[in-house]
């Protein structure tokens, strides 16, 4: 006997293949966050970050977002005027689009435990929270970001790698319900 000539509802049917596909979902997420990388992963990496040192003073950055597709959607540049006092740190971005268009942001990170960190900014939900181990950081936190007149909270999985004393290289990956949206990618230089 074949299930389908049951007189099921056609709603139960519907639901059914519904709940099959959450499942598949969710299975789907469970691997992902399985072997998701972690900051501790870096620790033996050379050189050291020490983020008190290198977001202090000016820095220059070159960066791009593209959508999932992997199209370059936006291209920008940076400059970062930086500086510490004690275990808390402002970093005043300034960023130039090449539409022409031009953004401002201020982060302000706090030390909260060796290699932990939160930060602020004025379009961030809540608390970033960064884990520094070697030489990457990881920054965790939720955008509020601006499209088409309306705003999105997205989520940001934020790597960055100092690659010598003056280079750091930077990928965030941006998603919305565990679903991959665009990435942004920067090359820091310190000046």
């Amino acid at each position: 006997m074949n299930i389908r000539s049951l007189p099921w509802p056609r709603f139960f049917l519907r639901a059914c293949r519904r709940l099959a596909g959450l499942v598949a979902l969710a299975g789907l997420l469970a691997v992902q966050a399985c072997t998701t990388v972690q900051p501790e992963d870096y620790r033996s990496e050379k050189p050291a970050l020490v983020l008190e040192d290198y977001f202090n003073g000016t820095l220059d950055a070159w960066g791009m977002f593209q959508d999932r597709s992997g199209k370059v959607i936006k291209r920008f540049t940076v400059v970062m005027r930086c500086q510490w006092q004690g275990d808390t740190g402002t970093l005043d971005e300034d960023f130039t689009y090449s539409d022409g268009s031009r953004e401002k942001r201020v982060w302000t990170l706090k030390r909260i435990a060796p290699g932990r960190y939160a930060g602020t900014a004025a379009d961030v939900v809540g608390t970033a929270q960064g884990v520094v181990s070697g030489n990457a950081l990881n920054w965790q936190y939720t955008m509020a970001l601006p499209v088409d007149g309306k705003t999105y909270h997205v989520q940001f999985d934020d790597w960055m790698y100092l690659m010598d004393g003056r280079v750091m290289l930077n990928r965030a990956v941006m998603s919305k319900f565990g679903i991959r949206l665009g990435e942004v990618t920067l090359s820091f230089q310190k000046r």
